[in-house]
């Protein structure tokens, strides 16, 4: 056992909140951590939605934050990507977790990143920045989405080369994966791109719109967003979201939801 498992009393799970253990913990670097925990066998989600997670607080109460799972729905495992926050009321002690330790865990999955929020189309364009890719690496390790639509591609935005975690993964078109690998090395497209520092590609995401970076490869034709045939999902900074969206708008894409399908998402539970 480890000295913080061994120090911090167990947590007590309540009818809303789960208490599973960390099975693993993957740091990219000084500002990103990944950490996979056990599943309850009655926790169902679609790929692509997020959960209330956490530690105890003050007075034993829970302390929690929305984080989307970054497994897909058939995984016997839950996978999170997190930022390390130096004074972060959650994030600042969930960087700190090592294998054995406790999280609360929310039984109740929800979310509008997901495949039914969209009406059928052709090309799926995932766009997020920074922890924003969580989503992503749920969606496309999933085989519906690749029964869906007949190109996917994952827009990654972020400052420095480091912050680009499953950047192996990624770029080996998810070869490794044995439900998925043949369809990602025919339909899928991963473009990262950095702000801060030399690489191959340094454009912020409305850049790589106009330039036509995005639309790079298999995705073929258009060089453009086409509301007829494109669907979107947008998860990441608050700038990006409020800028993309107000230009999808203007070419005549609609927003949507649960409720109502429409030609692109943004997850409005982050959004505030």
């Amino acid at each position: 056992m480890t000295e913080t498992t061994l120090s911090a009393p167990p947590l007590e799970p309540t009818g809303s909140l789960s208490v599973e253990t960390v099975l693993s913990v993957t740091h990219w670097n000084q500002h990103l951590f990944s950490f996979t925990v056990t599943r309850p066998a009655s926790f169902r989600f679609r790929s692509g939605e997020f959960v209330m997670i956490g530690l105890a607080g003050e007075g034993g109460k829970p302390l929690l934050r929305a984080y989307s799972m970054a497994s897909p729905s058939y995984d016997e495992t839950l996978e999170f990507l997190s930022i390390k926050v130096a004074d972060g009321p959650l994030t600042s002690r969930l960087q700190k977790i090592v294998v054995g330790d406790q999280i609360y865990l929310g039984r109740k999955p929800t979310g509008t990143l997901v495949a039914d929020a969209l009406i059928p189309g052709r090309r799926l364009f995932l766009l997020g920045t920074g922890t924003g890719l969580a989503p992503w690496m749920s969606i496309i390790r999933d085989p519906e989405t690749y029964s869906r639509f007949e190109q996917i591609a994952v827009v990654h935005s972020v400052r420095t080369v480091s912050d680009l975690a499953y950047r192996d993964m990624l770029e080996s078109l998810l070869a490794d994966d044995p439900l998925v690998s043949e369809e990602a090395a025919a339909q899928l497209t991963y473009i990262p791109t950095v702000t801060r520092e030399p690489f191959h590609t340094t454009g912020r995401v409305d850049a790589l719109m106009r330039d036509g970076t995005l639309f790079q490869g298999k995705l073929g034709e258009p060089k453009k967003f086409d509301p007829e045939h494109d669907r979107i999902m947008m998860c990441g900074s608050m700038g990006m979201l409020k800028e993309t969206a107000a230009m999808l708008d203007g070419i005549g894409f609609a927003e949507g939801s649960n409720s109502k399908p429409g030609e692109y998402v943004i997850e409005r539970a982050f959004v505030g």
